[in-house]
């Protein structure tokens, strides 16, 4: 008998969540891509100099945030459960999204928002 593959986690409505958390710097911030990943920048940043990237995977999707690797402090003021998403130097990996986490990242997302403005003259 075959074996059915397990079910995949619910990544389009993850990866919604975060697309509406990043949305909301709109226009502010506009569409970039960094290695053809789609990214949210500050018009006329270029390179690495993005805001945010979000990349998928068949298990995860993949939030990149360059600027907590300039911002430690902020990062480590986030919640614990916003620093154990953290899978890499400037990535943290989601499988799941709840209303809560959403709520946390997005508090993270203003702080390190301002940063970046900052780093612009903004």
């Amino acid at each position: 008998m075959a074996r059915r593959p397990s079910p995949q986690p619910p990544l389009d409505a993850v990866e919604g969540r975060l697309r509406g958390l990043l949305d909301r710097y709109r226009p502010e911030l506009v569409d970039g891509t960094i290695y053809g990943i789609p990214a949210w920048v500050l018009p006329g940043a270029s390179g690495h100099d993005y805001f945010a990237a979000l990349k998928r995977s068949k298990a995860k999707v993949g939030l990149y945030l360059i600027i907590i690797d300039r911002h430690p402090d902020v990062f480590a003021a986030a919640s614990p459960r916003v620093q154990a998403s953290r899978s890499g130097r400037a990535t943290l990996s989601f499988a799941e999204l709840d209303d809560a986490l959403r709520d946390e990242l997005g508090a993270l997302l203003d702080r390190l928002l301002e940063r970046y403005r900052a780093e612009h003259g903004r």
